[in-house]
C-alpha cells in the first residue's frame, strides 16, 4: 500500500462557517469549538479561521460546510471544501 492510500484516511476533517469568499477559488471558513476551562470547568468557545480551497467558487458567506486537510496549496492554504452542509435561505 502506498503512502499516500495510507494517510488519506487519516485526514483532519472539521465543519464551519464561510466567513469570507473575497478571494478566487479561497474561501475563509471560520471553526467554533467548546472546550472546558483548565481551571474553573466552564464552557468557553474557541474560534479558529482557515483559508480553504473551492474551485469553482460555489461557496458563500454563511454556508456551513465541511472541509479538509489537503497538501500545501499555497502559502496559507492547506484545506479544501468537502461539501456543503447547510445553505441559509
Amino acid at each position: 500500500m502506498s503512502d499516500q492510500a495510507r494517510t488519506k484516511g487519516r485526514r483532519k476533517s472539521r465543519q464551519g462557517t464561510v466567513v469570507s469568499d473575497q478571494m478566487d477559488k479561497t474561501v475563509v471558513v471560520s471553526v467554533e469549538r467548546q472546550l472546558a476551562h483548565p481551571l474553573y470547568g466552564k464552557q468557553v468557545s474557541r474560534q479558529k479561521r482557515y483559508q480553504v480551497h473551492d474551485e469553482e467558487n460555489n461557496y458563500q458567506v454563511g454556508d456551513v460546510v465541511r472541509i479538509e486537510e489537503t497538501r500545501p496549496l499555497s502559502k496559507n492554504k492547506r484545506w479544501r471544501v468537502l461539501e456543503l452542509i447547510n445553505r441559509p435561505e
